[in-house]
């Protein structure tokens, strides 16, 4: 599933000018390599043979995302949720994948759905902590969202990026 910056590798600092600057400007993400078409085109005809199959359409979805090709991931993550409505994953990466597409409101309302699926997602609350950040400047909102990654996944790569973000943050709110 996808990652919450598109990348593992840790981040800077956050200030209050980066939160500012990201609001102004929108969200940025790394360059990366392009699609992989003809594992693409595999997918698209197995997707067509098999119309019930999630998991293609999840690969699909994953496939376009890490390409930061965001558009064309949103159509095979919104068929996997049609087919299965409580997967919790797609539903939040699919809020991602809106965020990155600048549309902050439908990110935090599919976030909302994401934790209707399940509410100690931690996954979600570390996503929707950036997004409240760097999409709407709530940041009492982000700083709530992480601390509740801490409550609910203690100990979990999750909980570390939240400690992070949380130290980052309160050394300049």
């Amino acid at each position: 599933m996808g990652w919450v910056v598109l990348s593992q590798r840790p981040v800077e600092p956050v200030t209050v000018a980066d939160v500012s600057s990201s609001v102004e400007s929108g969200p940025t993400v790394p360059a990366v390599p392009p699609v992989d078409e003809t594992r693409a085109a595999e997918l698209r005809q197995a997707a067509e043979q098999s119309p019930a199959d999630t998991q293609v359409r999840v690969d699909l979805g994953n496939l376009y995302f890490y390409a930061q090709r965001f558009e064309e991931a949103l159509p095979w993550y919104e068929a996997v949720l049609e087919l299965e409505p409580d997967e919790v994953d797609v539903s939040t990466d699919l809020a991602l994948a809106y965020y990155y597409l600048e549309d902050t409101e439908r990110a935090l309302a599919q976030f909302d759905r994401s934790l209707e699926i399940d509410p100690a997602h931690p996954k979600t609350f570390l996503s929707l902590g950036m997004v409240r950040a760097f999409g709407n400047r709530d940041l009492d909102g982000a700083m709530a969202a992480w601390e509740e990654v801490l409550r609910v996944a203690p100990g979990s790569a999750e909980a570390l990026a939240a400690t992070e973000a949380l130290e980052s943050l309160r050394a300049v709110h």
